[in-house]
């Protein structure tokens, strides 16, 4: 009898993703993925032990970022200094 690796059946993203499943989960290409990375729209990612994994919750942040400069056309900062205007 032959034993299988247990799997985790349970239904949530990883909280740690390689480049491949983080460009994935943002439905964008690698490449695409990296660039914003070295543009600094999207975060840096945390190197251990030769591994080099993207935190879900950094890149969920950084893309509420994005889409609010791109969908208001200003930076965080703008949008501090609007706020203390009101």
């Amino acid at each position: 009898m032959r034993r299988t690796k247990l799997q985790d059946s349970l239904a949530y993203p990883p909280r740690a993703m390689r480049s491949d499943n983080a460009a994935a989960y943002l439905s964008v290409s690698r490449s695409t993925f990296l660039q914003w990375v070295n543009e600094g729209k999207m975060p840096q990612p945390i190197r251990t032990g030769g591994v080099v994994l993207w935190d879900r919750r950094e890149i969920d942040a950084a893309f509420e970022d994005l889409s609010a400069v791109e969908e208001e056309g200003q930076n965080s900062f703008d949008k501090v200094i609007a706020a203390a205007k009101r």
